[in-house]
């Protein structure tokens, strides 16, 4: 059966990342036409320079970085790691993109690397992988949350975080201001009540 041209453009790109990055490839996996590559955090500028700037790749842009929590993921191909940045990039001239994922080492206070002085795009994108994961970018010119507030403590993407979160915030009437307190609602286990009836079909 003949591969049609995304098919084929995606093969052409795994050869020349294949060949550019060599021994610092951890993995690089094909599924549904997208290429996803896994290096290693001390490779991470290295790797990020080298396609952003060879000519067999040319990735000119990074549109978009996330964080990952994989706690408890049901595929543990990630071993005792548990953070990851999952980077995306697009090559205009050549009109392919590729996955880059990396993991950091320590669980505890896990930190990469930033890649903003490659793609300056990445700025926010960090900063909102800081915010919402606790992932420290070594590097980054302006590292502080983005999207909760200053004194939000903990961070509300990571699967241990609690639902209800640990501080609320209300007005209080006496000060005449909003005040933060520790979160008072008790976490309650919800269980759907099910109901059946006989005639629910409306036949006898």
């Amino acid at each position: 059966m003949a591969k049609n041209s995304i098919t084929q453009k995606t093969d052409k790109l795994k050869q020349n990342v294949d060949k550019l990055l060599s021994s610092m490839l951890v993995s690089a996996t094909v599924a549904y036409d997208e290429l996803t590559i896994v290096v290693d955090s001390d490779n991470l500028i290295n790797v990020m320079q080298l396609l952003a700037t060879d000519e067999s790749t040319l990735f000119d842009q990074c549109v978009d970085v996330c964080g990952v929590d994989y706690l408890n993921y049901k595929d543990d191909y990630q071993g005792s790691n548990r953070f990851a940045v999952v980077y995306h990039l697009l090559s205009y001239k050549y009109n392919w993109r590729i996955r880059v994922r990396v993991f950091a080492k320590n669980n505890e206070f896990p930190v990469i690397k930033s890649v903003n002085e490659i793609w300056s795009s990445v700025n926010w994108f960090e900063r909102e992988a800081f915010d919402l994961y606790g992932i420290i970018f070594e590097g980054h010119p302006d590292l502080r949350r983005i999207l909760t507030d200053y004194g939000f403590i903990g961070h509300p993407f990571r699967k241990d975080f609690p639902i209800s979160g640990y501080m609320e915030m209300r007005y209080d009437d006496e000060q005449k201001r909003v005040i933060y307190q520790p979160v008072t609602i008790e976490p309650r286990e919800i269980t759907p009540r099910v109901i059946r009836e006989e005639n629910y079909s409306g036949r006898n």
